[in-house]
């Protein structure tokens, strides 16, 4: 069986991942008969290594993965960081008091570097009910004495949009700010995407932006659909994420990915 992708890039949630945290049997079936089939399959997140790591050991998953919005190229099957970017944190700082000049007092999270890098939550943080651990602290000065590759905002009254919207215009050129979902508006590294990530892990296979097909719900994912042949956004993907994609298919309750991986696998001719 033939298929006309080399590498198939997933975001998780809201992609890859349905609604409970899990991944269908279809959709790992699908993912299975295209890597039969000789295509690579990267997971590309905007989670860090230690939120992933579970997710990618029950789906036996043994390749590379692109966690932190690109920060950490992360080898699955030897347990181990290939590249690590971290968030220079004078510069997150400042950002910081730029943004809070503009809209008012932040909340803050931060995520740590490395394999098993915490989150710590501040004052006033909401978190998202679920598995995924973090540590909250009273003093947010802890949040500063180690390396971080992002660090995460919430805004008393503005919407997702609307604060990052609003952090970006005021931090200029000093860091990135991405939506990546519900909640989550992040403060990253300058020029730092998923795309940067991907590459350099499509580069470590042979394999190149032509090569791809990618996978995503939310603007962060934008980039990555910048940078690949064929984007994919869900159909319950953000309204900007599908303003850009070639291709818009089910949701990810409803088996997305799978639904046009099977459509390739059976029709494997060229394609845009």
């Amino acid at each position: 069986m033939s298929f006309p992708y080399k590498l198939v890039a997933t975001d998780l949630d809201g992609t890859l991942l349905r609604g409970d945290g899990t991944v269908s049997e279809r959709t790992r079936e699908a993912l299975a008969e295209v890597t039969a089939a000789g295509a690579a399959h990267i997971v590309v997140t905007g989670r860090a290594v230690p939120w992933t790591r579970h997710i990618l050991d029950d789906l036996g998953y043994e390749g590379l993965a692109v966690c932190g919005q690109g920060a950490q190229v992360y080898h699955a099957g030897e347990h181990r960081l290939l590249t690590s970017l971290t968030l220079d944190r004078r510069l997150a700082g400042l950002a910081l008091s730029k943004v809070e000049a503009e809209v008012g007092p932040l909340s803050l999270a931060v995520s740590r570097d490395g394999l098993d890098g915490e989150v710590l939550v501040g004052p006033g943080y909401r978190v998202h009910d679920g598995p995924l651990p973090y540590v909250f602290v009273e003093d947010s000065t802890e949040m500063w004495t180690a390396p971080l590759n992002k660090v995460y905002i919430q805004h008393p009254e503005l919407d997702d949009d609307a604060l990052a919207k609003s952090a970006r215009q005021a931090v200029g050129g000093l860091v990135d700010v991405v939506m990546a979902g519900p909640g989550v508006v992040e403060i990253l590294p300058l020029g730092l995407s998923k795309a940067t990530g991907l590459s350099l892990a499509a580069r470590r296979l042979g394999l190149t932006a032509s090569d791809t097909v990618a996978f995503g719900d939310m603007p962060n994912d934008i980039p990555m659909f910048g940078w690949a042949r064929h984007g994919v956004a869900m159909a319950n993907a953000h309204e900007e994420l599908k303003a850009v994609a070639h291709q818009v298919t089910a949701s990810n309750e409803d088996d997305g990915i799978a639904v046009v991986l099977e459509d390739l696998l059976r029709t494997p001719g060229p394609r845009p």
